[in-house]
Formats: C-alpha cells, sequence, structure tokens
C-alpha cells in the first residue's frame, strides 16, 4: 500500500511541476526550430538559482534526439565569474505548443510555458508551473519600452507579481 501510495504522491509532484498557471495559454503553431538560439533574459522574478546574476541569456539546441539542450549562463558581478547551467527540455504534449519541461536536475523537471512570442521569434513571455517563475526573453539585449509595458500588463493580469520584476542589467556584456 505505501509503494502505492508513493507512485501517486510522485505523479501528483511531477505533474504539478509541470503545470501551467491557471488562466494562462501556451502559444499554438510553436516551432522549435525558430525558437532555437540564443536569448537574453530581460526580466524575471527573482529565484535562489539566478540571484544576483546580470547579462543572464539562455541558448537552445535542438539535440539528434529531438530533446532541446538549454545552456543557461550569467555574471556575478559580487563574485566576479560567469555562472552556467547546462540542462535538458522537452514537449509536454504536443511539438506544437509552447510547452516544454526544462531539467538541470536528473529526472527531476519544471514547466516552461511560452504565453506570448511575436510572430518573428524575436521576443518571448514565459512561465513556469505558476506564478513564481516569469521571464521576458528577447533575441537582443534590451527591448522597448512598449514591449516591457505589454510584458507587464499580460502578466499582472494572470496574477505575476509584476512590482517585484528584476530588470536584467546587460551594460558591459562580458
Amino acid at each position: 500500500m505505501l509503494k502505492i501510495i508513493t507512485i501517486i504522491a510522485c505523479g501528483i509532484l511531477f505533474t504539478a511541476c509541470t503545470g501551467i498557471p491557471q488562466g494562462m495559454t501556451p502559444v499554438a503553431n510553436f516551432n522549435l526550430e525558430k525558437y532555437q538560439g540564443k536569448w537574453y533574459e530581460i526580466a524575471r522574478l527573482d529565484h535562489s538559482f539566478e540571484r544576483g546574476l546580470e547579462q543572464v541569456s539562455a541558448q537552445y539546441k535542438i539535440k539528434p534526439d529531438g530533446d532541446v539542450e538549454v545552456i543557461n549562463q550569467g555574471y556575478s558581478p559580487a563574485d566576479k565569474e560567469w555562472s552556467k547551467a547546462i540542462g535538458n527540455a522537452k514537449f509536454v504534449e504536443q511539438t506544437d505548443v509552447g510547452h516544454l519541461k526544462v531539467s538541470f536536475f536528473g529526472p527531476f523537471y519544471g514547466s516552461y510555458v511560452i504565453f506570448y512570442l511575436d510572430d518573428n521569434y524575436q521576443h518571448a513571455f514565459v512561465s513556469g508551473p505558476d506564478t513564481s517563475y516569469l521571464w521576458l526573453l528577447s533575441r537582443t539585449p534590451t527591448v522597448s519600452p512598449q514591449l516591457l509595458e505589454k510584458f507587464k500588463t499580460m502578466s499582472k493580469k494572470l496574477a505575476f507579481d509584476v512590482d517585484n520584476l528584476i530588470l536584467v542589467n546587460h551594460t558591459d556584456l562580458k
């Protein structure tokens, strides 16, 4: 009986980690080939794994097996060094829907939900499994004030705490 309860609990835990925040819809007609490449992190909510980092970027590359190699890196001014994390991403269900799961720690995956993506794949709004994870990504290290405002407005409607957004410094790119 304990074994069954453990299996059910693990299933619930893993489903919760790859879930989608209430009211959010991942982008449809998603094209992973267009999405791969380098993205700059423009804004985020704070997390322990990115705390204090500037010049943060993510590199996505399709692997031969269809999974995605994810390389995140950022610079710590306090430590005067670069930090890098390499992970793996997979689609949660359909390959044309912007809902993936990403792992940097073995079998544990977290949700990666693209809820806005412009037609030219230059700007993306991304969430985790709940409203404590939020990112604005761009192909360039800066965005227009109008795009930043659009990000804040859309995110606020989805119950994200946009008052605590961190705007990522990309000056003095190293």
